[in-house]
């Protein structure tokens, strides 16, 4: 299977889940912003976000003016968000902090779309 579309898949399905449990589970979205006050919490998703970076550009660091490189952005986007929250834990959290429901809510609708997008592109439902 070719890498572009198993990280298609696998980004598809994670924004497309990530969206579902937090729109029938909203006070999770809240209960996250409050979670991020705790050093260990911070320190444990940086960590996570930095693997799953790393381990995206290293497989898919692809610079194409298609589809994938949606894929190569998120990875650099997790790793970037990770390494800042670790090397930067305040100013990063009062950034966080600034962001309200409704650009959350703006912020979960695009990463819809998107989950839905890389859905189609790796199990090629709808012709493109």
């Amino acid at each position: 299977m070719d890498i572009s579309i198993f990280l298609a898949q696998f980004w598809g399905w994670y924004l497309l889940i990530f969206f579902f449990v937090l729109s029938f589970n909203p006070v999770r979205i809240k209960q996250i912003f409050v979670d991020f006050s705790d050093h260990k919490f911070s320190i444990i998703t940086a960590f996570l976000a930095i693997i799953m970076g790393l381990i995206n550009i290293l497989l898919h660091n692809i610079w194409e003016s298609d589809w994938r490189f949606i894929i190569t952005a998120l990875g650099w986007f997790s790793l970037f968000f990770g390494l800042a929250l670790f090397i930067f834990p305040n100013p990063s959290r009062k950034r966080l902090e600034i962001i309200n429901v409704k650009l959350v809510q703006v912020i979960y609708v695009l990463l819809f779309l998107i989950g839905i997008f890389l859905l189609n592109m790796g199990y090629q439902l709808v012709p493109y």
